[in-house]
């Protein structure tokens, strides 16, 4: 159980990400309302892996000493679900920016998602995203991007320990997956749709764990809002 009081000391709390927040608004959120409650002027709150703004679902919280441990937290293995959409692709790979290129998907068979999907498995190379937070001399990679700049990143080292697809609903496929830090799952389905001699967006996903973490456990930010707001003597969890 956690009282409202623990948070300036250490805690850490399970957020379910809505949809076009950012990771940091939800930071923001729950530090305003947590000073508010406590009637203090500072307290340190984080967050362990960012969640796009098209991307819902677990975002970790660590508070004041705990903030400590986001780096320990950041390792753990994490999954999501989600869909890709066959056959069109947009400079961002997903749906942050409008698209730009068709393809065909016709010759796309379940034989060849199966063996396509299979080389996605272990550890493979991805290049991040140009609209992605990467740095590039002291810049971020989006903001260039959106600049107009040329943007060019170098391939990661990243470990998918599971990849799970279905396409009843072609050519949108429905996946969970689960991999290691510093996965791009927009890079994921951009490279799935050129691995499939197609294209491929990334149009819905979820985080669902992260290390032992579980979206199972997690609160929206209204439910940690009214939780932070009660008087002490109600708020136990």
């Amino acid at each position: 159980m956690i009282d409202i009081k623990e948070f300036s000391e250490g805690s850490t709390i399970l957020v379910d990400k809505p949809l076009t927040w950012t990771s940091f608004d939800v930071v923001n959120k729950i530090r305003w309302n947590i000073k508010q409650a406590l009637k203090i002027k500072k307290i340190k709150v984080g967050h362990a892996g960012t969640l796009d703004p098209l991307a819902s679902g677990l975002l970790i919280l660590c508070i004041g000493k705990n903030t400590k441990l986001i780096d320990s937290i950041m390792v753990g293995e994490k999954t999501y679900t989600g869909t890709i959409l066959l056959g069109k692709t947009t400079p961002s790979y997903d749906l942050e920016t409008e698209f730009n290129q068709e393809f065909e998907t016709n010759h796309i068979t379940d034989e060849l998602l199966e063996s396509v999907r299979l080389t996605f498995l272990g550890e493979i190379q991805q290049v991040p995203p140009i609209f992605s937070a990467k740095q590039i001399d002291g810049q971020r990679a989006y903001d260039l991007a959106r600049a107009g700049k040329e943007v060019e990143l170098k391939q990661n080292t990243v470990h998918i320990s599971d990849f799970k697809i279905t396409s009843n609903r072609f050519p949108e496929i429905d996946f969970e997956i689960s991999c290691s830090k510093g996965t791009y799952i927009r890079s994921i389905a951009h490279d799935f749709g050129k691995a499939l001699k197609s294209g491929g967006t990334l149009i819905q996903l979820r985080r669902t764990k992260s290390g032992e973490f579980s979206i199972s456990d997690s609160k929206s930010v209204d439910e940690w809002i009214e939780i932070i707001r009660k008087p002490t003597s109600e708020n136990n969890i």
